[in-house]
């Protein structure tokens, strides 16, 4: 895991190794990027996953420990989607990969999403691992899934090639992944350039409604659990 500022784009590159599954690591480094993002005044962020996957999805290796430690994960998780959907900066994300489950979430949270061509799958899997989505990011799923596609991506648990991933609304555009980098990094620092305090002014108001429905929801799970 890094962070760096770059020509006033801060870049959070993420690589665990393995599969960046979202543990309370994980989290907790984002969220203290995100934090130096903004004392840095950087222009905007870039969210980069390792070579062939984004994110595979929460740590299961964490609900192993137990039910209190499951909830604290899973509720950090969906405050960092809910951060990420109203961060005041442009946040872009170069998908290098697979993009599952709490990693899909996280890439449909950011502003401007690239994804690697290749052969890498880009799911919600709650319907056929017998889950329900999260009734946090239920108002993300409906604002950036193509409504088109809402019943396959989000009933049906339909496993999306990068391609298809556009249509559906998972991302934004599709490059080879040797110009990825580049790529993504070009559009951080465009976006970089808009002026920061509209920039969040109108991205909050685009965004209010969908934020406000996902706090109230944060609340009740929490009240849940608690």
């Amino acid at each position: 895991m890094e962070y760096l500022l770059e020509d006033s784009v801060a870049r959070i590159n993420l690589d665990d190794g393995k599969a960046n599954v979202v543990s309370p690591k994980f989290i907790q480094f984002v969220n203290d990027s995100l934090d130096r993002a903004q004392a840095d005044s950087a222009g905007a962020v870039l969210i980069t996953g390792r070579e062939g996957i984004f994110s595979a999805g929460f740590d299961l290796k964490e609900f192993e420990k137990g039910m209190e430690q499951g909830i604290a994960m899973v509720s950090g998780g969906m405050a960092l989607a809910q951060r990420l959907y109203g961060y005041p900066l442009p946040v872009v994300a170069a998908c290098t990969g697979h993009a599952i489950a709490m990693g899909a979430f996280l890439l449909l949270a950011c502003d401007t999403r690239i994804g690697a061509r290749g052969d890498f799958r880009f799911t919600l899997p709650e319907t056929r691992i017998s889950m329900a989505i999260p009734r946090v990011v239920q108002p993300l799923c409906q604002q950036r899934l193509s409504p088109g596609y809402l019943t396959r991506a989000v009933v049906q648990s339909e496993i999306f090639g990068p391609d298809k991933a556009v249509e559906a609304g998972f991302l934004d555009e599709v490059e080879e992944p040797e110009k990825l980098a580049a790529t993504a990094l070009d559009a951080a620092q465009v976006l970089a350039q808009l002026p920061q305090e509209f920039y969040a002014e109108n991205k909050l108001f685009m965004r209010d409604k969908t934020l406000q429905e996902m706090q109230v929801e944060f609340d009740k799970a929490l009240a849940a659990a608690g």
